[in-house]
């Protein structure tokens, strides 16, 4: 049976702590491919600030190159308007079939912001949600606002990874996983071009080297990471 990552996101740009995160993703719950999915319009970030959405594409294909693991969709660049990760979630089930598992990657602040999304207790169905707390992040799996998040979409608990149980014995519960996290943010990244800082050790070479050829990030005055 496929098991597959859904890696989404602006990638705006892509960097060295989205590679690792998903390596780490890929060898602990045993996933083939990552599937890297750049957003066209991300609901929930501000456009002010974000690469052209053919550009972000590229830089993550350039860095994913070479990698028999990792894969890229361009489904949410050729779909019109805002990118929904549950229409995007339900595409991949229509062309994968029934016995496709996806696996939806998503960090823990991104998780406590669930409900605001659209049709969140589908998403949970479609995907089996994997979160990984951001370093450094007060996340509390047990407090409040995450065991709303839970009871709303349906799921019975959280499964800690590791240890993880034989997949026979799952049964419903969202992966908590204790990944390596690297404290580098696109928005930094963003801001260290636009001053004519280096990227070295942070991107990719061939990001970087596409970063400068293209002078991404020079205007910016605001955005997320």
């Amino acid at each position: 049976m496929p098991r597959v990552g859904v890696f989404g996101g602006s990638f705006n740009p892509v960097h060295l702590g989205h590679l690792l995160l998903a390596d780490e993703i890929l060898e602990l719950l045993q996933l083939d491919p990552i599937l890297f999915v750049p957003a066209s319009e991300p609901p929930h970030k501000p456009a002010r600030g974000l690469a052209p959405a053919q550009d972000r594409y590229a830089m993550t294909e350039l860095a994913i190159r070479g990698n028999p693991h990792f894969a890229i969709s361009d489904l949410e660049l050729r779909r019109p308007g805002p990118s929904y990760t549950v229409d995007t979630l339900q595409a991949l089930k229509g062309a994968g079939g029934r016995d496709l598992e996806l696996h939806l990657i998503l960090g823990s602040e991104t998780f406590l912001d669930l409900l605001s999304w659209r049709d969140p207790q589908r998403l949970a169905r479609l995907a089996r949600l994997v979160v990984i707390p951001r370093a450094g992040s007060a996340f509390d799996p047990e407090g409040i606002q995450a065991q709303k998040v839970l009871k709303e979409i349906e799921q019975e608990r959280w499964i800690r990874v590791p240890p993880l149980r034989p997949p026979a014995e799952i049964g419903k519960g969202v992966f908590l996983v204790a990944a390596t996290s690297l404290p580098i943010s696109s928005s930094e990244l963003r801001r260290r071009a636009r001053e004519g800082r280096s990227l070295a050790y942070r991107v990719p070479e061939p990001v970087r080297a596409y970063i400068l050829e293209r002078r991404l990030y020079r205007e910016e005055s605001a955005g997320g990471s």
